[in-house]
Order: C-alpha cells, then sequence, then structure tokens
C-alpha cells in the first residue's frame, strides 16, 4: 500500500532525487538533537522550515505547472503516461511482496506486470485492472512495518514532503532494490524520468482542491499535513502503529 502524499513528492526518485532525498535525511537526523519541538514531533524544529520551503515550491512550480499540464494534456494522454510510470513501478513492489512474504500480491503484480507490459503496451493501457485485478502497492517503509519496525518520528524533506524516519530509509532502499531505476540508463531513463514527473503532475492537478485546502486555506498547514499523513499512512499499514493518536486540536493550531 503506498502512501498518500500531502506535498510535493516523486514516489519512484531517479538518481538526482534519490541523492537529494537521502541528503536531506541525513541533514534531518544530523539538526535533530539541536531543534526543540514537542514530544509527540520531535522534528517539528526542523521540519517547519522545510514544510515552509516545499509549500513555497508548490506555489512557485509545482501548482502552476500542474494547471498547464492538465490544461495542454488531454486526459487520455495523461492517464495513459501515470499508467505507464505505475508500470515501471511493479517490480519494485513485487520485490517489497516477496520480502514480505505477500505470496499473493507478488502474484497479482506479477501478472499485471506481463499483461500490461505486453497487452497493455508497456503499461500505457491497464488492462489488467480492466481484468479486475487489482495493484498491490507496497514500498520498503512497509516492508520494515511487516518486519516489527515502529514508524518513528514524524519527517517532512525538501521536495518530496510529508514521511517518517522508517519511510525515508525505505525510500532509499526502494531506489536500490527497484530492478527497473538500476537497469535504465541513457534515453529510456529519461523517457522513465518523465513518466514520473508527469505522473506527479497528473496527481497534483486531480487533487488540487484537497492539497490546495491542506496547503493554503489550513490554519497550520504544517500540523495539517502531518495529521493526515500520519492517519492515512497508519490507516493503510494497520497494527500497532494505527492505535497511535494525535491530538487533532494541538496539532492544528499548534505554536510555532
Amino acid at each position: 500500500m503506498r502512501q498518500p502524499d500531502i506535498s510535493p513528492a516523486f514516489k519512484r526518485p531517479g538518481i538526482g532525487a534519490f541523492a537529494l532525498r537521502a541528503s536531506a535525511f541525513a541533514a534531518v537526523v544530523l539538526l535533530a538533537g539541536c531543534a526543540a519541538a514537542p514530544a509527540d514531533d520531535p522534528l517539528a524544529g526542523v521540519n517547519r522550515p522545510v514544510h515552509a520551503f516545499n509549500k513555497g515550491l508548490d506555489t512557485v512550480a509545482l501548482r502552476p505547472a500542474s494547471q498547464v499540464y492538465g490544461a495542454v494534456a488531454p486526459t487520455p494522454v495523461r492517464q495513459g503516461v501515470s499508467n505507464f510510470a505505475d508500470n515501471l513501478s511493479t517490480p519494485g513492489d513485487m520485490v517489497n511482496n516477496g520480502l514480505q512474504g505477500d505470496l499473493d500480491g507478488f502474484a497479482r503484480n506479477t501478472f499485471r506486470l506481463l499483461m500490461n507490459s505486453t497487452v497493455g503496451v508497456l503499461g500505457i493501457w491497464d488492462v489488467a485492472s480492466a481484468m479486475g485485478v487489482e495493484p498491490e502497492e507496497t514500498d520498503f517503509g512497509e516492508t520494515l512495518h511487516v518486519w516489527g519496525v515502529g514508524e518513528g518520528a514524524y519527517v517532512e524533506l525538501p521536495v518530496f514532503g510529508p514521511s517518517t524516519t522508517r519511510d525515508a530509509f525505505g525510500t532509499v532502499v526502494d531506489f536500490v532494490i527497484d530492478p527497473v531505476g538500476t537497469t535504465l540508463d541513457g534515453r529510456e531513463a529519461d523517457y522513465a524520468l518523465g513518466a514520473r514527473v508527469g505522473s506527479v503532475l497528473d496527481t497534483r492537478e486531480r487533487f488540487s482542491t484537497t492539497i490546495d485546502s491542506v496547503l493554503y486555506d489550513s490554519a497550520d498547514s504544517y500540523s495539517q499535513s502531518r495529521l493526515i499523513y500520519l492517519q492515512n499512512r497508519r490507516f493503510e499499514l494497520g497494527g500497532d502503529d494505527a492505535q497511535q493518536t494525535i491530538d487533532t486540536e494541538s496539532d492544528l493550531y499548534a505554536d510555532f
């Protein structure tokens, strides 16, 4: 189950994105000891400036770019690009299915990859879903959860948005173990990166009302983003993490 995004995020980053995410995660860890923050949000002193940066980036770049993409590219084209990007992520999902011992998910994703890559022309058409076989999306953060690793502290990463220390580490591992991302190079890698960027823009445009409400209409967009992200992620994963609660009132209107 792939985590929802509250602010701009690339789910399957290329080498440049991987380097930025890894360095951002390292910076968060190094600065954590210097930041004064509530006990239930120990990295808030670092996260809030990062959130302000991400919000500014959305304002000047991602939101207007997604609006142009939505206006210029017809819906079938945008859907095809997103389908292609999703198909590229399927081998990575399969690796995590195997690591989690999820044989049913592995079988479903294997079938989807075979059908969509052939009949669906490299995944441009999602024929597997049309046949009733939905994706079993996952990531290494979920794999760590299955292995019993706790979520850790909430982290907001530059450009990539909401995460946790467990999931931030998981995204680095996802890059390393992704069969597609580690084998493509040259023009093929450019096509893959372009498809993933297009998928991000399409998602931003399709959910613009919800995202704009969180980022621009909230009394405290950082606390709102954190609240929604953690609740959604814990609901997706289930287990012990789902039992954790957040004080909604104090989170939404926390003092800076």
